[in-house]
């Protein structure tokens, strides 16, 4: 009798878990079904990629993990955490207490530093660690005191990722990170990102169009048409400064 050994993924606790997951929007006479039902599950300190086309749903869903956004119908849950069912002001909870965001867009305060666009967060934070820790984490120890303005678009990234980071989230959720990066920069956004993973242990979804950033993660869940279309399990990761497009 021949047994396979579980992937190391899948045997780990479970974060979040989406049943029958939907979304639809209702735009005066129109109704634009973005998720048509969601069957899955993020596991503890996994790096997943979203891989999907414009459309695909990919940001809906990530907003609906995060709790920016609620869902239509369905089940989706967040430990023991019911995000369908949580009032505003729990969501809010939620996202301070468990879940750090980087989006395409680094969203800093021009007129603050590096170290200062970080500390807003870990001034709000319950278990923070410092913006030194943060900023030298993602490989900025030298830039800590310089202005937006004075850094290049990837630094500005890894200040956001920094920001992100500093309340010790146990998720990191990421829409298109890389999206407004050239392919050398990028990769020094995804080493950040690749860092944050293995040493803190966080659990890290990133969503994208770009194929080639899928070889770095855990698992790709591809989404098409508001459906999960694929699940791959990779079983040799790529570190990202091997990834090239």
């Amino acid at each position: 009798m021949i047994t396979q050994t579980p992937h190391p993924i899948t045997t780990a606790s479970i974060v979040f878990r989406a049943k029958a997951l939907t979304k639809t929007y209702v735009m005066g006479e129109v109704q634009v079904q973005a998720l048509r039902g969601i069957d899955m599950e993020l596991y503890s300190g996994e790096l997943v990629v979203f891989l999907g086309p414009s459309g695909s749903g990919k940001s809906t869903l990530l907003n609906i993990l995060g709790g920016l956004d609620t869902a239509t119908s369905g089940e989706v849950t967040y430990r023991d955490h019911d995000l369908i069912t949580a009032t505003d002001q729990e969501l809010t909870e939620y996202r301070r207490d468990h879940v750090g965001f980087v989006f395409q867009f680094y969203n800093l305060i021009s007129s603050l530093t590096a170290r200062e666009n970080v500390a807003i967060v870990t001034e709000i934070a319950e278990h923070p660690m410092t913006p030194e820790e943060a900023l030298t984490l993602v490989g900025l120890a030298d830039r800590m005191d310089h202005f937006p303005a004075q850094l290049s678009g990837g630094e500005q990234q890894r200040v956001a990722i920094s920001r992100a980071i500093a309340k010790n989230p146990e998720v990191l959720l990421c829409d298109e990170p890389t999206g407004a990066l050239d392919s050398q920069t990028g990769i020094k956004v995804l080493e950040a990102l690749d860092t944050v993973n293995r040493e803190l242990g966080t659990t890290t979804a990133v969503i994208t169009h770009n194929v080639s950033i899928g070889a770095m993660a855990d698992r790709v869940i591809h989404l098409r048409d508001g459906l999960i279309s694929e699940v791959q399990i990779i079983e040799h990761k790529k570190a990202p400064g091997e990834l090239s497009w």
